[in-house]
């Protein structure tokens, strides 16, 4: 099939809930993809942070063909030699909890929504069943999750969301003190807002905030859909802010490509999932767990977090440089390999002129190219990207 077929065949059959590029990927391999024609392109979004490992890792497409050739799929009603080994790693390298295993980012805090309202249920009754997260945030497209994200953008045609989900200022600690009352059972937030341009909270929000958690008995709930699984340098970016969470959702690079989400919560908040609470038909499907089980092994090696960290300084230092010979950049943030540039203007026709001269970048929060590589990109790859960029921004904002 050539990509204009793809094109037209989408066109006509699909939903229009997507704006596509009229680009037709069939291989990749590494930091590359390959459109129907051959063209190389150099992949800075990896799949909105999903290609962790990059395209067509060896040993997770030997995970998942050695599975696929014993089993596909069991019911949850049996027990996953796959599944049980993925939840001890999880659990080891999270909150040392109980996982609960789905399809998706959205189900996994869809799954702690319900959690966190269960476990306040269970200890105190009704009432307190209220929820606060931050301005900006960005928890999937569900109806818990998106009356979860304080973007009301997001919300329009789709009202009346969920009730009992109040926002805060994003970084206002006071604001947040505020809000956690007697009604609220958990606080919800991403350690680095990813949809909303990689904003960082201000030095030692998190900290406080878990400590206002802690004091006032509300669950600590981290979002680490987007950061989480070495993104930033760590397993966790919770782990980056010294802060640990009573729940925390996985998705995205969990499987490098398979849908796989995840929830891991502390034993005493865990126990609130008794048989019939909650569920998933294909949540923790064997491939996808073996997939996972290959990620782990690979993130965890000794050394890797302080490669991802290293090639971070290294991109963030190329896009510093970039800023210094320009009048249109008003900020460069992130941790590790997730990282945006604030422009002065839309960045939208700058992300096209990128995938145009082969790299692919995503333009978010309006003004903000976000990027976010394999972990295993290589130095010179993130040379070759810092070229691109440098040559396809608008002419208008380089200095003299």
């Amino acid at each position: 099939m050539t990509g204009a077929e793809a094109v037209a065949l989408t066109s006509l059959h699909q939903m229009g809930n997507y704006t596509r590029f009229p680009v037709t990927f069939v291989r990749g391999e590494g930091s590359w993809l390959y459109d129907d024609r051959g063209k190389p392109y150099l992949d800075f979004l990896g799949g909105i942070a999903v290609a962790l490992l990059g395209h067509a890792r060896p040993e997770v497409t030997r995970a998942i063909t050695e599975q696929a050739e014993r089993l596909l799929h069991v019911s949850n009603l049996f027990h996953v030699p796959s599944q049980a080994r993925l939840g001890e790693r999880l659990s080891l390298a999270t909150t040392g909890g109980k996982v609960f295993f789905c399809n998706s980012g959205t189900e996994a805090n869809e799954a702690a929504i319900k959690l966190a309202r269960k476990w306040s249920s269970d200890r105190r009754g009704a009432g307190r069943h209220g929820i606060v997260v931050v301005e900006g945030s960005f928890h999937g497209r569900t109806y818990g999750g998106l009356s979860a994200t304080a973007q009301p953008k997001f919300h329009e045609g789709f009202e009346p969301m969920l009730p009992g989900f109040t926002t805060v200022p994003f970084g206002d600690i006071d604001a947040l003190e505020s809000a956690l009352t007697d009604r609220v059972c958990a606080f919800f937030f991403e350690p680095i807002q990813g949809e909303s341009g990689v904003r960082v909270y201000p030095p030692g929000y998190l900290k406080e905030a878990e400590v206002l958690c802690r004091r006032k008995g509300i669950l600590f709930v981290a979002d680490e859909i987007q950061t989480g699984m070495g993104r930033t340098g760590a397993f966790l970016a919770c782990d980056r802010f010294d802060v640990v969470p009573d729940i925390v959702t996985l998705a995205k690079g969990l499987a490098n490509g398979l849908p796989l989400g995840a929830v891991v919560a502390r034993d005493d908040v865990a126990a609130a999932f008794a048989p019939g609470t909650h569920g998933s038909t294909f949540g923790g499907n064997p491939v996808c767990c073996a997939a996972a089980l290959a990620v782990l092994s690979a993130v965890t090696a000794p050394g890797f977090y302080g490669e991802v960290i290293r090639k971070g300084d290294r991109f963030v230092g190329g896009l510093q440089e970039i800023a210094a010979r320009r009048t249109d950049v008003r900020k460069i943030r992130g941790v590790g390999l997730m990282v945006g540039m604030e422009m002065e203007g839309e960045t939208k026709p700058m992300a096209a002129k990128c995938l145009d001269a082969g790299l692919i970048v995503n333009a978010c929060a309006g003004n903000v190219l976000r990027f976010l590589p394999p972990l295993t990109v290589r130095e010179e790859e993130i040379d070759r990207a810092l070229s691109i960029l440098a040559d396809v921004l608008p002419a208008e904002g380089r200095t003299a």
